[in-house]
């Protein structure tokens, strides 16, 4: 049996996902790496396409009961959080309330954006990787920036208007849940299981050989340094990802609860 496996191209991904894909941690299936942008993939869970997909958090409600949330694999954490980046400095309120470009709006980026500043302004959606040079070009005021852009922004010389990560933690004193790792609902709870199972084992072999998954992480993320790229994965890759844990479901509730009572 194969399994559709659908997970993004970041440093964080490749390097926690490399033995699964390799076969070098037990499994009874065969794994098909199925590599997109996340907001792409939130919105293939639609059709529930793939059996197994990362799905950001704020895409998980409209994923309804197509998919189930698996506990290995997520990416959570302190101090993870996006942020609204501007070529001047300003308030989070100001900057958007004109014209900021999102990287989806189902990503748990925007989702937080929604809760911390309800009055935005012009919504532009762009994939991730051309938010920066849209605010450098002034195409945009504001952009909402996630995965490597956090560590880049800087280089564009645009500064940080707001970092969402510290407002939801501030706000909760919870991790930011951003994205997890889910399995279709039709599938066999056994089989389920092992992909959980298979899944942990792969995030576990990452942390106890760091350096066997750089060829690919480099394959994935050629544009990227060697420096931001172990940034990436120190950052997105801790210990909620072998296991969410009860705070990290405790942190997911709340992000639900304050998105339903948002809408």
């Amino acid at each position: 049996m194969t399994l559709r496996f659908g997970f993004t191209p970041c440093p964080n991904d490749a390097f926690a996902f490399h033995a699964l894909v390799h076969r070098l941690v037990p499994e009874p299936f065969e794994v098909e790496a199925v590599l997109l942008d996340i907001e792409e993939l939130n919105q293939r869970a639609a059709d529930a396409e793939l059996e197994l997909s990362k799905l950001s958090f704020g895409a998980a409600a409209a994923a309804g009961d197509r998919y189930r949330l698996l506990r290995s694999g997520a990416a959570l954490g302190r101090g993870v959080g996006p942020l609204v980046v501007a070529r001047d400095a300003g308030s989070l309120a100001g900057v958007a309330a004109g014209r900021i470009a999102v990287p989806g709006r189902e990503t748990t980026a925007f989702l937080l954006l929604r809760l911390a500043a309800p009055a935005l302004g012009d919504v532009v959606e762009l994939r991730y990787d051309r938010i920066l040079p849209a605010v450098v070009a002034g195409e945009v005021d504001a952009g909402l920036i996630i995965h490597e852009s956090r560590f880049t922004y800087r280089e564009h010389g645009l500064v940080a208007a707001a970092d969402l990560g510290e407002w939801w933690e501030g706000e909760t004193g919870l991790p930011v849940p951003l994205a997890g790792i889910f399995a279709r609902s039709d599938l066999e709870p056994e089989l389920v299981d092992a992909a959980e199972a298979a899944i942990r084992a792969s995030v576990e072999y990452a942390f106890a050989n760091p350096e066997a998954s750089r060829d690919y992480v480099r394959s994935l993320s050629h544009e990227l340094s060697d420096e931001v790229c172990a940034a990436h994965i120190a950052l997105y890759v801790n210990e909620h990802s072998v296991d969410i844990g009860d705070e990290g479901l405790a942190a997911i509730d709340r992000l639900l609860g304050r998105a339903a009572a948002a809408a």
